[in-house]
C-alpha cells in the first residue's frame, strides 16, 4: 500500500507536465546536468532550475554535488522511484 505522503507527492508532481517529464527522465538515467535535462525534455533553460528546486524540496531528486555552482548533477531518490511507480 502506498503511503499518504507519497500520494501527496504524486499529486503535486502530476499538476505540472514539466515535473512529470523531469522525474520520469531521471528515473531512466543514473544522473544528469540541468542543461541536458532541459534539452532532452523540451523544457526551456530558464524553467529547469525551478522544476529541479521543486522536486528537490519534496525529496524526489537530489543534487550529487551541491557545492558546485556550475555542472551540478541530479539524480532521483528512492521516494522519486516510488512516486514514479504509482499506477492509477
Amino acid at each position: 500500500m502506498v503511503s499518504d505522503e507519497i500520494l501527496k507527492r504524486y499529486a503535486y508532481v502530476n499538476c505540472s507536465t514539466y515535473r512529470v517529464k523531469v522525474l520520469k527522465y531521471l528515473d531512466n538515467v543514473d544522473w544528469d546536468m540541468p542543461k541536458n535535462i532541459a534539452e532532452k525534455n523540451g523544457i526551456r533553460q530558464n524553467h529547469i532550475s525551478k522544476v529541479l528546486r521543486e522536486l528537490h524540496e519534496i525529496n524526489l531528486i537530489e543534487c550529487i554535488n551541491p557545492e558546485a555552482h556550475k555542472g551540478r548533477l541530479y539524480r532521483i531518490t528512492d521516494e522519486g522511484h516510488e512516486v514514479n511507480s504509482i499506477k492509477k
